[in-house]
Parts: structure tokens; sequence; C-alpha cells
């Protein structure tokens, strides 16, 4: 069934449009009486039946809703270190299915990719648009919202405003269980380096800063794998999987 995001649905009826509206009338060919969802920023998913439907717009009437049941229940950010290429998309789909709230890019030491001002512009509003479709196809309760890069120092700040932040070094640390408790249903930020791995004073900075050096293993992932892994092991410790 079609997942749907908007901001609020004040009544019983709603109507789509745009993007969202096309793609139900032109590529999905979708009737009146076919049924779709709608989640709203509160996090209530609402089941809906459409009403009618014309080229730029869709109306519906809410059939039911209640709270969204499928978002963890643990908040993790993770912090990326920016990627070559297009791993970073592979690495924002895949976290969003996951169950991520937050990913926050940050450029470190070691980061060969370094656009430019407006190219990371245009790099975080594609960004966006993908967390957007990984929410949807997904089916959560939320859209996680990309954030405009920040310096590693930056990242290395907000360290302290989590119940559990942890630097994942391939020179190794802690397994992740011993660091983050099964019962732990808070904030927490994860800290992923680039191809080349991140620069011993970053990995002290954020030791310094509150957090935990953790390890995923004897070996060495690749960057877009490693935020992958570590989210999956969180979720399942925490029992989110």
């Amino acid at each position: 069934m079609l997942w749907l995001f908007v901001p609020c649905i004040n009544d019983n009826n709603y109507t789509i449009y745009g993007e969202d509206a096309r793609h139900i009338s032109k590529s999905l060919r979708m009737r009146a009486g076919e049924q779709l969802t709608i989640c709203t920023e509160d996090g209530i998913e609402h089941l809906c039946e459409i009403v009618s439907i014309t080229g730029e717009s869709v109306s519906v009437k809410v059939i039911a809703s209640k709270l969204c049941e499928n978002e963890p229940n643990v908040k993790v950010t993770l912090y990326q270190a920016l990627t070559k290429s297009d791993k970073m998309e592979v690495i924002i789909q895949k976290a969003v299915e996951l169950g991520v709230y937050r990913i926050v890019p940050m450029l470190t030491a070691r980061c060969v990719s370094r656009p430019d001002e407006k190219s990371m512009l245009k790099k975080a509003e594609r960004w966006n648009k993908i967390s957007k479709q990984a929410a949807m196809q997904s089916r959560r309760g939320i859209i996680p919202i990309v954030e405009n890069v920040k310096s590693f120092a930056q990242a290395a700040e907000e360290c302290k405003n989590y119940e559990a932040s942890v630097i994942y070094y391939e020179l190794g640390g802690e397994h992740t269980g011993s660091i983050i408790a099964s019962n732990c249903n808070g904030s927490i930020a994860i800290y992923i380096g680039s191809e080349g791995g991140f620069e011993q004073d970053e990995v002290d900075l954020i030791l310094q800063s509150g957090g935990r050096a953790g390890t995923l293993g004897n070996r060495i992932l690749r960057t877009e794998t490693a935020p992958l892994a570590a989210l999956a092991i969180i979720m399942n410790i925490t029992g989110n999987m």
C-alpha cells in the first residue's frame, strides 16, 4: 500500500497535490475507492480511501487513524564523514530503512570529497529527497532529516548531548553491546569515518567529549558498510529489529 507524508490533516478529508498526486494518478494509475496511508508530522498514520483523482490533485477521506508503530524507541543520529562518488546516497537510503533518526554529514581530516558550498546545497537537497523516498518505502513514522555538513569539531561538540556516543574506529574499541544497554530508550550518536578512517586526534576529541570508541569486529568495513552494520547492531540490541 502506498505510504505518503504530509504536514497535517485537519479533518477527515484531505487533498494531495503536486508530485505525489501525479505519482498516484499517472505512475501508479490508482483509482477512486483504492486505499493509501498518509503519515503526518505528529507520527499518526491515517488509512485513507481515494475519493477522486485529477491530473494534479487526489482527494481522499480518512477511514482510520492511529499512532505509527514503526519507529524505533531509540533516536540514533548518524554522523557520517563525506564519501567519494555516490556512496552517501546509499548510506542515507539504507540508514533510513534501518531506523536512523537524523543524519549529519561531516568533514573530517581524511575526507577526499570536499564539495564547495553551492554543490553541498544541491547534494543536501537530493539527500533529503532520498531520505523521504526511503521513509515512504519502509513505512517510517517520520522523515529523517539530512542536515547541512558540519566540521568534525562541530560534530564532536554535539557528542555530549546524547545518552551514548560511539566513534567506530578501525584500530579497535569496545563491542557495541558494552556501550549501549538493551534497555536504552534515549538518544544515541554514532560517528563513522570516510574511506581513510579517522585521525587519532579526532578519536581523542570524541573521547574527551564523553564518547567511547567502538568496534565492528576484526574485519575492516568500508565506509558505506560500517554505518549500516552499526545501526543494525544497535537496533538489535535495543529490540528494534
